[in-house]
């Protein structure tokens, strides 16, 4: 491994801060967890690179339907479509004319960001590197906290959005008013009911925030733990010896496999989350 004076690491706890640093706005890795001032441009490239393959994916699906026999490609996609649409009538008492798309482009966009993983640990930022771009390359999105967070504000906004189209006026009483209820009328309903309305609203202001910060946190913390067993595993192929690479090689094929697994799942569960959300932002408490 290369050495400070070569812009590398030289151990092993500097190879990885080294590779979680992101090709930033500020020169150096995020140090505080929510910093307006920096803006992560790997992130944004890959994050953006993988939205137009993936839209481009399904571009290219749609014109190759036709009503003969699909090829297996399309018949996969075909299905995952259908399955998706299934899902989200299952879920959503309503409209989900743009509720399922949004499902399919959530769970497509976010296979394809986490299969970026699967790529060598030190490629891309060699290759930056050595085309002097920038010291530090991150292609992994979905372990950047920003990108997760992110999207899980974008469901959050979704679900508000049609908890006032499909509730109206209502949804803003459901807000004052679940899930303890707005009091009564008369005697002591009177007087705690301003104090029902605060706790009321306290209640539903705390269950939003923890959902989409859940949300986001529970992407963030799979893909980062699975980007830390890479880097462990790139270290164990530092290793100077036969067996070194032999069991780098063994152990990375492995957890490649396996990851494969977690890649798909948290695409899964975001997409299903997504439709969760949307749909308690239908029915009314």
């Amino acid at each position: 491994m290369a050495t400070e004076g070569t812009h590398g690491p030289a151990n092993a706890a500097e190879y990885i801060v080294h590779h979680l640093g992101s090709a930033n706005s500020s020169g150096h890795p995020q140090k505080a967890i929510v910093d307006f001032s920096i803006i992560n441009y790997d992130t944004i490239f890959w994050s953006v690179l993988m939205g137009v393959l993936a839209c481009g994916l399904m571009w290219m699906v749609a014109r190759r339907v036709n009503s003969g026999v699909p090829n297996r490609f399309v018949g996969a996609i075909e299905f995952l479509v259908e399955y998706v649409n299934e899902q989200a009538r299952s879920i959503i008492h309503g409209d989900i004319r743009y509720i399922a798309p949004l499902a399919l482009t959530v769970f497509v966009w976010i296979v394809f960001m986490n299969t970026l993983d699967l790529v060598p640990v030190d490629l891309v930022p060699a290759i930056v590197s050595g085309l002097g771009i920038s010291h530090y390359q991150r292609i992994l999105p979905t372990a950047d906290l920003n990108a997760t967070l992110a999207m899980s504000i974008v469901v959050l906004l979704a679900s508000l959005y049609y908890g006032v189209k499909i509730k109206k006026a209502h949804f803003f009483g459901e807000l004052v008013s679940a899930p303890f209820g707005s009091g009564g009328n008369s005697g002591i309903g009177l007087i705690f009911k301003p104090i029902l309305w605060v706790c009321n609203f306290a209640m539903q202001i705390i269950e939003y925030l923890s959902k989409t910060v859940s949300l986001g946190m529970r992407l963030f913390g799979n893909m980062f733990a699975g980007e830390m067993v890479f880097m462990l595993l790139a270290l164990l192929g530092a290793l100077a010896t036969w067996w070194g690479a032999g069991l780098h090689f063994v152990l990375g094929l492995i957890w490649a496999i396996f990851h494969i697994l977690i890649i798909v799942l948290q695409g899964f569960i975001f997409m299903m989350l997504t439709l969760i959300y949307l749909g308690q932002a239908h029915d009314a408490h």
